[in-house]
C-alpha cells in the first residue's frame, strides 16, 4: 500500500473519481459538485485556512486507488468546548476493507498528533457544520440533499471497528408538505395572531437588501450567543444571501415582525441536488445549461429548511407556530411545486429544536453521526453536552399547558 498526498491535477482527479467506483451500483447516490469539494481545499476560498491547516491523501494498493481521506484542524475550534485539542477527518471514501480504512485513519491520526491534537472527529468538514458533516447510518433509501454526506452502509463498521464513538447524532426530519401540522402548533399561531402587532411575510426579491439586514438582526440575537456560533456582520450576511439568491424561491423564505422590528425567520430552499443529479459533478457550461433547464422544468419537488430563528424576547410565545402556519397557508395549496419537506439536520443535543420539528409534523427520515476518536483511550469519553442541560423546553411547555 502507498499513500500519495493530493497536490496536483492528477492526484486531485484520482481523489474526485474514486467515489465513481464505490457508488457505481448505488441509485440514490448523487455525485457532489467537484467545485464544492475543491473549494474546501482551496486556500483562496476557504476561510478556515486563516487559522488552520489541512492535508489530504489517496491510498493505493498495487497501483489502484482504494481509499482517500482528509485531515485538518482549526486553532479557533480545536479547544472550544473540548476536553482536549480536537481535529477532524473528512471526505473519507474506501473500499469495503478494514485494513484500508485503518491505514487511512492511522495516517490522519499521525498527522494530527504531530500537530499537537489529541482527538479527531469525523467524518466532518474543514469548514461549517452545514456542509459535508456526519456519517449516514439510517435513511439510505433517500437521496442526499445538497452538500450532505451519503455513504455505503459498511462505513459505519469501518469507523466503529477503528474505535470511533458517537459524539452526537444528527437528525433530519421530513414530511409531506400537504400533511397538516399539529393542533398545538395551530393553537400557538392563534394565540400570536390575537396580537395585531405580529406580522408575517415571505420575501420579495426586489427588497433583498432589507431582508438581509433583518436576517442579520434576528440571527445575532437568536443564535449569535450559542456555543460555537459566532455573530455575523453585514458583509457576512450579504454573502449568505448572495449565495442563496440563484436558487431562492421567494415564496418559501419567511420573516416575522413585531411592529417594525424583525423577530423571526424561516428560510427554506429548493433541494437543488434533484437538479445536480443530472450534471455529473460538473458545473461547466453544459452543466449550467442543464441546471437552467431543470430549474425551468421545476424538477425540484422538495424544499429544505435551512435556518430557523426567533429572538429571545419572543421565544416561548408561539411565534414558531405562527411563522410555520403562515408559510403553510401558501405551500400547502393544492398543486404547489414542493411535495416534500425536510429540515436541515438537528443535533440530538438540541431538544428544543427537536420539539419544534415534531410539532411541525415531521419524523426522523435520516440519521447521521459525528464520531470522535480519542488518541489516549484511557481518558473518559464524553458525548456532546445537551444544550442548557435539557432545560430549554421550560418556557415553551409552560405556554402549552396554559
Amino acid at each position: 500500500m502507498q499513500f500519495i498526498e493530493v497536490n496536483d491535477k492528477g492526484t486531485v482527479s484520482e481523489f474526485l473519481r474514486l467515489p465513481l467506483k464505490i457508488y457505481k451500483n448505488e441509485p440514490n447516490w448523487i455525485r457532489p459538485l467537484d467545485q464544492d469539494i475543491e473549494s474546501v481545499f482551496d486556500k483562496k476560498k476557504n476561510k478556515f485556512f486563516r487559522h488552520g491547516q489541512c492535508v489530504r491523501w489517496i491510498l493505493q494498493d498495487n497501483g489502484q486507488t482504494v481509499g482517500r481521506i482528509g485531515a485538518f484542524f482549526s486553532k479557533k475550534t480545536m479547544n472550544k468546548g473540548n476536553d482536549q485539542p480536537t481535529g477532524g477527518v473528512g471526505f473519507f471514501e474506501c473500499l469495503d476493507n478494514q485494513e484500508y480504512a485503518n491505514a487511512l485513519f492511522d495516517k490522519a491520526k499521525a498527522w494530527l498528533e504531530d500537530k499537537g491534537l489529541e482527538a479527531m472527529d469525523g467524518p466532518i468538514n474543514f469548514g461549517d457544520r452545514d456542509r459535508f458533516w456526519g456519517l449516514l447510518v439510517d435513511g439510505f433509501d433517500i437521496p442526499p440533499n445538497y452538500m450532505c454526506n451519503y455513504n455505503p452502509t459498511y462505513y459505519q463498521a469501518l469507523f466503529e471497528n477503528y474505535g470511533f464513538q458517537t459524539y452526537f447524532g444528527q437528525l433530519t426530519f421530513g414530511r409531506k408538505t400537504i400533511e397538516p401540522v399539529s393542533e398545538k402548533l395551530h393553537a400557538k399561531a392563534e394565540r400570536v395572531h390575537r396580537d395585531p402587532k405580529y406580522h408575517f411575510e415571505h420575501v420579495k426579491m426586489k427588497n433583498l437588501e432589507k431582508y438581509t439586514e433583518d436576517f442579520l438582526e434576528v440571527y445575532n440575537q437568536a443564535w449569535g450567543g450559542h456555543k460555537g456560533v459566532a455573530k455575523l456582520n453585514i458583509a457576512q450576511a450579504r454573502s449568505i444571501m448572495k449565495s442563496m439568491k440563484p436558487i431562492m424561491d421567494e415564496r418559501i423564505v419567511w420573516f416575522g415582525y413585531y411592529g417594525k422590528q424583525p423577530i423571526a425567520f424561516f428560510i427554506m430552499l429548493p433541494e437543488v441536488n434533484q437538479i445536480f443529479r443530472h450534471v455529473g459533478g460538473k458545473l461547466d457550461i453544459i452543466g449550467k445549461l442543464k441546471f437552467v433547464y431543470h430549474k425551468w422544468r421545476k424538477t425540484c419537488t422538495k424544499m429544505v429548511g435551512m435556518a430557523f430563528g426567533i429572538i429571545p424576547a419572543h421565544q416561548g410565545k408561539g411565534v414558531e407556530g405562527a411563522l410555520v402556519n403562515a408559510a403553510g397557508n401558501l405551500v400547502q395549496k393544492e398543486g404547489f411545486q414542493y411535495e416534500d419537506f425536510e429540515m436541515n439536520w438537528i443535533g440530538d443535543f438540541n431538544p428544543k429544536m427537536i420539539h419544534v420539528c415534531e410539532q411541525v409534523g415531521g419524523s426522523v427520515v435520516k440519521t447521521h453521526r459525528t464520531y470522535r476518536k480519542l488518541f489516549d483511550e484511557s481518558k473518559p469519553f464524553k458525548r456532546h453536552p445537551i444544550i442548557n442541560g435539557g432545560k430549554e423546553e421550560s418556557d415553551d411547555n409552560k405556554e402549552e399547558e396554559k
